[in-house]
């Protein structure tokens, strides 16, 4: 069983910091059994965060604050028009932290097909990406950043849906200058906002996920 929750979107956007505090709280309840795995969906105002392995060039140099976050990965941005997903659940053990971030990738890949879009993996690159003729290093279109504790995730996954592109001009964002960005609205040519979006990561998380997670262990066959 999966909880999803819908924290906030559009004018009701949560600030990184509150969504971050929502993120450790619920982090040991599920840890502990006394909460389900849950899946919180939401979009931020504009914000900066740093992974743990974000270089100093890689950080705004006109002064802008960036959130130092404690998941891997390296800078990125947040805002409107972005659905962020935090997936919070316990893996099953051995704990494979790469193939729950395949899976992810594999989520994203199916919410991208319903809309047409020909997402896929970059080999050395996590999240997805557009790749073409006319983009052969790829538009990334969705990110992923993830911390593992006590056997249970957080932080998680943005996925562009008609946001602006102005604010990843100020960053390497993820660390790779070879590359650029996109959305589904830009793909598709028509208006996607996060909330067209949620209910298709509701439809592919668990289809994907499954393997993963503990909750599932003695119903899915791997």
């Amino acid at each position: 069983m999966v909880d999803y929750v819908v924290t906030g979107l559009s004018a009701n956007s949560v600030p990184y910091s509150t969504a971050l505090e929502t993120q450790r709280a619920l982090h040991a309840e599920v840890a502990s059994g006394r909460a389900p795995d849950t899946v919180l969906l939401l979009e931020h105002p504009s914000v900066y965060t740093a992974g743990k392995r974000t270089e100093p060039h890689e950080r705004p140099t006109d002064g802008t604050p960036v959130i130092d976050a404690d998941r891997g990965g390296k800078i990125t941005w947040h805002g409107p028009g972005q659905l962020v997903g935090y997936p919070i659940v316990k893996l099953d053990d051995p704990i494979d932290v790469v193939a729950y971030v395949r899976r992810l990738e594999g989520m994203l890949i199916d919410v991208l097909a319903e809309f047409g879009i020909p997402g896929v993996r970059v080999e050395g690159r996590s999240g997805v990406w557009l790749v073409d003729g006319n983009r052969p290093a790829g538009d990334k279109i969705a990110a992923i950043g993830i911390r593992v504790a006590e056997g249970v995730t957080m932080h998680g996954f943005s996925l562009n849906c008609n946001n602006s592109f102005d604010a990843y001009r100020a960053i390497i964002a993820c660390g790779i200058m070879d590359a650029g960005v996109t959305s589904i609205s830009r793909e598709t040519g028509r208006e996607i906002s996060p909330e067209d979006v949620v209910p298709l990561i509701e439809r592919h998380f668990l289809n994907n996920l499954a393997p993963s997670l503990a909750s599932t262990r003695k119903v899915v066959s791997v």
